[in-house]
């Protein structure tokens, strides 16, 4: 989505938003992070039904709609790091590998 898409969309979304402000909120931060860390490490960081819940608020089916697959700063993701290269991705989002599941963030070791 273009930047201008993902501002509609928030409008939209905020138009029509009727609920706990404080998961409005939550919604629309997933989406603008998500837009440099991509729709895997949303995926990594965030329950599945808390995905769920925040594609409901935005009015979207997938991640893939809105986000790219991996972005540019998914490499400072911790949980990014963990996964990337090998063929664990699914197993951490399902919750199948312990200590994955991160929303930690820094710069990597070079």
């Amino acid at each position: 989505m273009t930047d201008d898409q993902i501002l509609s969309l928030v409008d939209r979304a905020t138009d029509e938003f009727r609920g706990e402000l404080v998961e409005l909120e939550s919604a629309i931060g997933m989406l603008l992070i998500g837009r440099q860390y991509g729709w895997r490490v949303i995926l990594l960081v965030h329950s599945p039904a808390t995905v769920r819940k925040y594609l409901k608020i935005l009015g979207l089916k997938h991640l893939r709609e809105a986000l790219p697959e991996v972005g540019v700063l998914a490499h400072r993701s911790n949980a990014w790091r963990l996964v990337d290269g090998t063929q664990n991705f699914w197993k951490a989002v399902r919750g199948q590998l312990s200590g994955v599941r991160s929303g930690k963030a820094d710069t990597p070791p070079r």
